[in-house]
C-alpha cells in the first residue's frame, strides 16, 4: 500500500470545517481553475483570431503563388503560362490541393455621381469557390460557361453600399492601356468577409474578360494560385514549388517567381505572429498567480499540520515520505482545480463558438464576432504544463518540513 497516498486521501477528503486551512484550500482550487480559464479562452480566442484573419488573406491570394518574375509588384502582371506536365509535378508535391490559374487587372468602376479603383480578379473553370460561397451575403457563385464569357460579377458589400448596386443592377468598369476600354457587368453576387483592405477591393468576375482586355491567349494568366492542405506546411511546400520552377524558362525568356503568402502580405502575418507573445504573457501571469496561491494554500496546511508532521516523524517516517504526503495531497487540489478550469473555460469558449454571444466591431477587428478555434493538441499540451508547472511550484514549500523538529513539536503539543 501507498502510505503517503493513503494519509494524503484522508486529509483532503476528509477535512473538518472547522479546520483553518479549509478556506486556503478553496481559494487555492479556485486560482488554478480561474488561472487554466483564462488560459484556456486566451489560447482558443488568438488561434481562432489568427485563422480567421489568416484564412481571408488566402482566400483573397491562395497559399502560395507563381507569376512572371518582371520585377512588378502591381496587379498588372506580365503573363504566365504552365504546361500540363509542369503542373502534374506541382500537383504531385505532397501537401498541395490544388493548383488554379488566376488574372488581375486593375480598373476603376464608375456610376453617375461615383467612381473608385478597383481590382478585377478573374475565376476560370477550376476556380474553388469554398472561401467566396461561405461569405456570400446575396446571389450565388459564378458559373463558367465554354462557350461564352459571362458578364457577371460579385463585388462586395462595401462596394455596393457605395454605389448603390444590388443585386441585378448592371454597372460599367473602366481600363487605362494604350486607350480606355469599358466592360459592362451585372451583379450576380454580393459577398462581405469585414476585410475591409480586400473588400474595398476586389471585384471577381471572368477570367476571360482580362484575357481579351490584355490581348493574351487562353493559356495566358497573371499567375497560379496554389492552395495547400495544412498552413504549418507553407514553408516547405513554397521551397518544393520554388525548385520545380527554378529551372524553367518562359517564352519571353523570363522566370517564374514564387511567393507565400506570407511574403505578399508581411504585414498582416507579423501583426499575427505578436499576438503569440500577447498569449504568453497572459500564460506566464496566470500560472504566476495560480502558484503564488497554491503555495500560499500548501504553506498553511502545512502549519495546520504541524502536530501531524511530528507524530510521523516520530514514528519513523523520512522527510521525503512526509513531503510525498503534502505533495500528492497538491494533486488532488490541483486536478480539482483543472477540472473546473476545463469546464469553464472550455464552456465559454463553446458558448462564444456556437451562439457568437461577444461581438466586435467589424471594421476595427475584421470579424463581427470574438473568433475561437479548439486545437485539442494544444489544449492537452496547456494542462500538461499547467499540472507539471504547479508540481514544480510546490516542491520547494514542501521543504518547510525538513525544519520541522518531531521532538519540539511534540513537547510543545
Amino acid at each position: 500500500m501507498n502510505i503517503e497516498y493513503f494519509i494524503a486521501k484522508r486529509i483532503h477528503f476528509r477535512q473538518d470545517r472547522k479546520n483553518v486551512s479549509r478556506p486556503a484550500v478553496r481559494i487555492a482550487i479556485l486560482g488554478i481553475a480561474i488561472g487554466l480559464a483564462v488560459m484556456l479562452i486566451a489560447v482558443n480566442v488568438v488561434l481562432g483570431f489568427k485563422q480567421e484573419i489568416r484564412n481571408k488573406t488566402i482566400g483573397f491570394g491562395g497559399h502560395v503563388q507563381i507569376t512572371n518574375f518582371d520585377s512588378n509588384n502591381s496587379y498588372e502582371m506580365m503573363p504566365v503560362t504552365m504546361t500540363d506536365s509542369l503542373k502534374q509535378v506541382l500537383k504531385d508535391i505532397p501537401g498541395v490541393n490544388k493548383i488554379q490559374p488566376f488574372c488581375t487587372k486593375p480598373g476603376i468602376i464608375k456610376t453617375k455621381d461615383l467612381f473608385q479603383g478597383i481590382v478585377l480578379k478573374g475565376a476560370g473553370q477550376d476556380f474553388d469557390w469554398n472561401f467566396f460561397k461561405s461569405n456570400l451575403l446575396e446571389g450565388d457563385i459564378l458559373h463558367y460557361h465554354p462557350d461564352s464569357i459571362s458578364n457577371d460579377a460579385i463585388i462586395s458589400k462595401d462596394m455596393a453600399k457605395v454605389f448603390k448596386l444590388k443585386m441585378g443592377d448592371q454597372f460599367f468598369s473602366y481600363f487605362i492601356q494604350d486607350n480606355i476600354r469599358a466592360r459592362r457587368f451585372k451583379v450576380a453576387g454580393i459577398y462581405s468577409t469585414n476585410f475591409s483592405e480586400y473588400d474595398k477591393l476586389f471585384m471577381i468576375t471572368d477570367l476571360r474578360h482580362i484575357q481579351q482586355l490584355n490581348n493574351w491567349k487562353d493559356n495566358q494568366f497573371s499567375g497560379y494560385e496554389i492552395l495547400i492542405n495544412d498552413f504549418d506546411n507553407l514553408n516547405t511546400i513554397q521551397d518544393e514549388v520554388y525548385f520545380k520552377t527554378a529551372g524553367v524558362q518562359l517564352p519571353d525568356s523570363s522566370a517564374y517567381y514564387v511567393q507565400s503568402i506570407r511574403e505578399m502580405n508581411p504585414q498582416i502575418f507579423e501583426w499575427l505572429d505578436l499576438l503569440d507573445f500577447n498569449v504568453w504573457v497572459i500564460l506566464f501571469l496566470m500560472l504566476a498567480v495560480a502558484g503564488f496561491i497554491m503555495i500560499s494554500g500548501l504553506l498553511i496546511l502545512i502549519l495546520e499540520k504541524t502536530s501531524m508532521i511530528g507524530i510521523l516523524k516520530s514514528m519513523g517516517a523520512t522527510n521525503w515520505s512526509v513531503r510525498k504526503v503534502f505533495l500528492y495531497h497538491s494533486l488532488f487540489l490541483i486536478g480539482k482545480g483543472m477540472l473546473w478550469g476545463n469546464l469553464i473555460g472550455l464552456s465559454i469558449c463553446a458558448l462564444q463558438y456556437y451562439f457568437k454571444i461577444i461581438p466586435l466591431d467589424a471594421v476595427n477587428y475584421y470579424t463581427d464576432a470574438v473568433p475561437v478555434l479548439f486545437n485539442w493538441s494544444i489544449i492537452a499540451l496547456l494542462n500538461a504544463g499547467t499540472l507539471a508547472a504547479s508540481l514544480l511550484m510546490m516542491i520547494g514549500p514542501s521543504y518547510l518540513i525538513t525544519k520541522i523538529l518531531p521532538a519540539k513539536i511534540i513537547r510543545y503539543e
